[in-house]
């Protein structure tokens, strides 16, 4: 089963920009869709931005469209997210996450694998 393990989260001024990075150990990376989800204090989980291989696709959530960009690199096991333009409203906690089949969905309970998170803060 894939591990999944976050990095790149921190503190930046809005307007500001920054990438995490979501590193998964196992040799069957391909077959997942990996998500990046977010949850602010108080606030539900919420999809920010998901990637399927087997599909060419990606899909984001329109708070963050033109905003973030997810990426990947099969030969690293590893997912990205930049975020550009970045706004006090993106402060959250962010999570990576992995299903399958290699479809990605919005709902938070489609996915069974979590990262443990990483914390990113906008200052105004």
């Amino acid at each position: 089963q894939v591990q999944l393990v976050e990095s790149g989260g921190g503190s930046v001024q809005a307007g500001g920009s920054l990438r995490l990075d979501c590193a998964a150990s196992g040799r069957t990376f391909t077959t997942y869709a990996m998500a990046w989800f977010r949850q602010a204090p108080g606030q539900e989980r919420q999809f920010v931005a998901g990637i399927s291989w087997s599909q060419s696709s990606t899909t984001y959530a329109d708070s963050v469209k033109g905003r973030f960009t997810i990426s990947g690199d099969t030969a690293k096991n590893t997912i990205y997210l930049q975020m550009n333009s970045l706004k006090p409203e993106d402060t959250a906690v962010y999570y990576c996450a992995a299903r399958r089949p290699s479809h990605v969905l919005t709902l938070t309970s489609a996915y069974d694998i979590w990262g443990q998170g990483t914390q990113v803060t906008v200052s105004s």
